[in-house]
């Protein structure tokens, strides 16, 4: 009883906050991270009322299962925007974008916090340093959907946003992988190859096959149905599915085979779109669905920012350190490669400035640095700090971003008179 009263306030709270925010033009995604920080263990939570928001992490935890499958929609809605025909004009230049500004991102972060460490080396560790500029490869993908679809931005920019975002999920765990397996040597002198190389390989590989296997069956299925509401459902229940299968974990000797939730659902979706002829159709009916999903997704990731971060001033300062050097990283690195793949004058300007926003990849990521021990609660906290300042600012640089490129068009005065003019007289009770 108190999961599903706690739900439907999650819900209502974020759906009221886009209405009091509205006024300042602010993205509906940032209203509804507020929403959750307000009715979180900071906020109504601490007034342990049961039901009544979330009175501590642990019932905000208690929701992990929405969020997962959350994100596996949110993968699946990205895996549309890797047909192969749009593919074959962007698909180079995503690709070269997508490695380069994690690249640049990581060196920026891993340059700035050795001099921080050079500074303190008794606050900050080498093999901190090396974790946190793998971390900051992680872009937020499902920030970045939502903000794409509240404005219906459209445009050269957008196109090439979203598979950068898609690809940086797959080039994100390599470079975590491999740097986190350095700093696990440099704590433990022990050098696992299979660890550093092999695992993360096989996460990727693994999770394509799975995701492309379970598009496959999805398409298939597909044609037992006649009703697209029927459809419909089968591929709301696959998406279950996969986001579901891609928790399994084995271990085979040195070999740990896991999958990546966002890498499954995404291929589930490329595939899907690529060889159903009814996907667009399908697709567009599966986003109305999800809208409230999405919306109690952010509500619960709002809820999660652990405002207690700001009360040591170190992992402050390092913080910000981090955020500064990980978004210069970002935009020199994907100003550099657009140029270099002669992308348009406004995608070179404001690619960058779309892809700051930062959140569940690099909070998995910053749970497997826990195994560093003590040092990993600073990695922890620094990157919680780091979510935090991203989400909420996040999307209103990239909506920010998306408008001077030309991708959001305001909209024109006549129409916001038209609809200025039916709500009066809705109001009055004329027809």
């Amino acid at each position: 009883m108190n999961t599903l009263l706690s739900v439907s306030v999650a819900l209502l709270a974020g759906l009221l906050m886009t209405r009091l925010f509205k006024p300042l033009k602010l993205p509906s995604v940032t209203a509804y991270l507020i929403a959750g920080v307000l009715i979180g263990p900071y906020g109504i939570g601490a007034f342990q009322i049961d039901g009544l928001g979330f009175s501590s992490a642990e019932s905000v935890a208690a929701l992990g299962s929405v969020s997962q499958i959350a994100l596996g929609f949110i993968a699946f809605s990205i895996g549309n925007e890797f047909r192969l025909d749009e593919l074959r004009q962007t698909g180079r230049q995503a690709l070269v974008i997508g490695i380069v500004q994690a690249l640049v991102a990581t060196l920026f972060v891993d340059l700035a916090l050795w001099c921080v460490h050079l500074w303190m080396p008794d606050r900050l560790t080498l093999s901190q340093v090396i974790t946190l500029g793998a971390i900051a490869t992680a872009t937020a993908p499902a920030a970045t959907l939502m903000v794409v679809r509240q404005y219906k931005a459209k445009g050269p920019l957008t196109s090439l946003l979203l598979p950068i975002v898609a690809l940086d999920d797959a080039v994100g765990l390599i470079i975590f992988a491999v740097s986190f397996g350095i700093a696990k040597t440099l704590n433990t002198g022990i050098v696992d190859p299979v660890a550093i190389l092999v695992n993360p390989l096989i996460e990727i590989v693994a999770s394509l096959l799975l995701g492309a296997v379970m598009g496959w069956i999805l398409t298939q299925l597909e044609k037992l149905f006649n009703s697209n509401t029927n459809r419909l459902n089968l591929t709301i229940g696959i998406v279950f599915l996969t986001a579901s299968l891609s928790a399994l974990k084995f271990e085979i000797g040195n070999l740990h085979i896991s999958f990546s939730s966002l890498l499954t659902c995404m291929m589930l979706g490329t595939v899907f779109c690529n060889i159903c002829s009814l996907s667009h159709d399908l697709m567009a009916a599966s986003d109305k669905w999800t809208s409230p999903l999405f919306a109690l997704f952010f509500v619960i990731s709002g809820a999660e920012l652990e405002l207690g971060v700001f009360t040591d001033i170190a992992i402050v300062g390092i913080g910000l350190v981090y955020i500064i050097f990980r978004s210069l990283g970002k935009y020199f690195g994907s100003y550099a490669s657009a140029k270099a793949t002669q992308c348009q004058p406004q995608i070179c300007k404001y690619l960058g400035i779309t892809l700051l926003p930062q959140a569940g990849v690099a909070l998995g990521m910053c749970s497997l640095a826990m195994q560093l021990g003590a040092e990993g609660n600073l990695i922890r906290n620094i990157t919680l700090f780091a979510v935090l300042i991203y989400e909420l600012f996040g999307p209103l640089f990239t909506r920010w971003a998306l408008t001077k490129a030309g991708d959001i068009t305001p909209m024109p005065d006549h129409v916001k008179n038209r609809r200025h003019h039916k709500l009066q007289e809705s109001l009055s009770g004329k027809k």
